[in-house]
């Protein structure tokens, strides 16, 4: 006799492909494609910066690479909150096509300007284009998947972002060696692709346009400010930003230093004398007392920019030191046999083979993207089975590992110059991301009070933001003062090292603290300065 509640186990499983909606599959096509624009210049933007003019580069300064990597990308992450509100109110396909709009024509002017000031102007401009991509593809993503298939779902993404970001960089690595404009033109029809998926078939998935739509910007710059406290407290933490980027370039430490200290004792003189003052907090807001919204939060922003400011280094110092210190001798005689091989297969079939060295090698030695590219090969490879071992662990204990591993990679630094060593470095790097990065998202969830969970994760790129910009000023000044003698370094790379390794060392033991802190203390929506 039939039952008649049948066993729902002996239904059939419900492919991969048809669990999720076709938003989703071409928001991950597109997530590709613009990786692949993004990682194609930007992993070997800082060759292509100081690189020797006769080589086709622009000559620059490691100072002036790093001010203006910093820069770019720390207003690509700031603002995807301002560009999530307009797709909202004006549609996700309108903003993806914008976003193309933006991104083309800046990687086709990139190749044209010769120094600091142009540079900066048309690589921000692209900065931007890709800022306004990053919310909407994401919030494709997240109403493509449910509470069943979210999990799932945003694996796959992840994955792609960095199947992107391994692509990219081989392509440019190869054609970079004819001529640096291929890396630009390549760049720019990546990202015409995406256009093209975006026109052909890309539907937008169900929402609530019209209430999504009421969010305006005044809402978001309000909560902007709201989540750092007033606009008073806005603007001191603007300021010293901002003096901050000026002593990195343009003012010396006897100049911004002081800068920045009477900024500070300013606002906090008249800060006092507004407190005397009835009434003040409920007046206009530049005459209101200083006040700190999400204190806690802004205490892990900050400490999460510790790591992201050591993880960019893999981006934006590595490259440099590469090209100027390591020999990748080893590599090379490891690899010649396979490489022979190749060599001849294609010959045999007729391909002429003799130009085929610029794709690899420059000056004698592996070019430096190849080998940061394992840093994605890596993750690729590896984050499902680190996901699995640490899938018990606490968000934070992960996060603590990672960041100590990452301690261990730029020691690894200090043992010698070889390509095998620097190899290592960067697949035991690639461990520490793998454990650090993907649970701190989840951590920022976790100890955000209940109604405010989703001001928490709305803003929490600004630790990325913040780590982009103190990555790439310290990159800069660094490798300035610790490079090669001929560049008007002092030739201590050692040094340098240790310093970035002390850094995510200090991430490790104040998230820890962090941590305790946290547990032993009530939680409080506003504190006064």
């Amino acid at each position: 006799m039939k039952s008649a509640n049948p066993d729902q186990s002996t239904s059939p499983k419900v492919s991969i492909w048809k669990q999720f909606p076709g938003a989703f599959w071409c928001a991950n096509v597109m997530e590709i494609f613009e990786r692949m624009g993004w990682y194609g210049f930007y992993a070997v933007s800082s060759l292509y910066l100081t690189g020797a003019v006769v080589d086709g580069g622009l000559g620059l300064s490691s100072e002036d690479r790093g001010v203006i990597q910093g820069l770019a990308t720390f207003f690509l992450y700031l603002f995807p909150a301002v560009f999530g509100a307009l797709a909202d109110r004006y549609g996700f396909r309108n903003m993806f096509l914008a976003s193309c709009a933006v991104m083309i024509p800046g990687y086709l002017l990139l190749g044209i300007p010769n120094g600091f000031w142009g540079f900066l102007a048309v690589y921000f401009l692209v900065a931007v284009g890709h800022g306004m991509f990053k919310p909407v593809v994401i919030s494709t993503v997240a109403k493509s998947t449910t509470e069943k298939t979210g999990s799932m779902g945003f694996g796959i993404f992840y994955m792609m972002v960095n199947v992107g970001g391994f692509l990219g960089p081989i392509v440019a690595g190869v054609i970079r060696g004819w001529d640096w404009q291929y890396v630009f033109y390549a760049s720019a029809t990546w990202i015409l692709f995406m256009g093209v998926i975006t026109l052909l078939f890309y539907r937008e998935p169900p929402r609530d346009a019209e209430a999504e739509s009421r969010r305006s910007l005044n809402d978001v710059f309000r909560g902007m400010i709201e989540v750092v406290g007033n606009g008073r407290f806005f603007l001191l933490i603007a300021g010293l930003l901002l003096l901050l980027v000026m002593g990195s370039k343009w003012l010396g430490p006897r100049e911004y230093l002081p800068a920045a200290g009477t900024w500070l004792g300013l606002n906090l003189f008249a800060d006092v004398l507004l407190r005397r003052r009835e009434g003040s907090a409920d007046g206009f807001w530049l005459l209101q007392p200083m006040k700190i919204g999400e204190g806690r939060y802004l205490v892990f922003l900050v400490l999460m920019a510790f790591f992201w400011t050591s993880f960019n280094q893999i981006f934006m110092t590595l490259p440099e030191y590469i090209r100027d210190y390591a020999d990748t001798s080893d590599l090379i005689r490891a690899l010649t046999p396979a490489a022979v091989s190749i060599t001849n297969i294609a010959q045999n079939i007729g391909l002429d083979t003799s130009e085929w060295g610029r794709a690899v090698l420059e000056h004698g030695q592996v070019k430096p993207e190849h080998l940061i590219n394992l840093n994605a090969l890596g993750i690729i490879v590896g984050q499902v089975a680190i996901a699995y071992l640490v899938r018990k662990l606490q968000p934070l204990t992960t996060i603590i590992v990672g960041s100590f591993v990452t301690v261990i990679s730029f020691l690894l630094y200090l043992i010698g110059q070889g390509g095998w060593i620097i190899v290592i470095a960067i697949l035991v790097f690639s461990v520490g991301e793998m454990l650090a990065s993907p649970r701190s998202k989840e951590y920022a969830g976790r100890i955000a009070p209940p109604h405010k969970v989703g001001m928490y994760m709305g803003y929490f790129y600004w630790c990325v933001a913040l780590g982009n910009l103190f990555g790439g000023l310290l990159s800069g000044g660094l490798y300035q003062h610790f490079g090669p003698v001929d560049r008007g370094g002092v030739d201590n790379t050692n040094a340098m090292w240790l310093i970035f390794a002390g850094l995510a060392l200090a991430s490790v033991v104040l998230l820890s603290v962090y941590d305790r802190w946290v547990k032993s203390k009530p939680q409080e929506s506003e504190q006064a300065v």
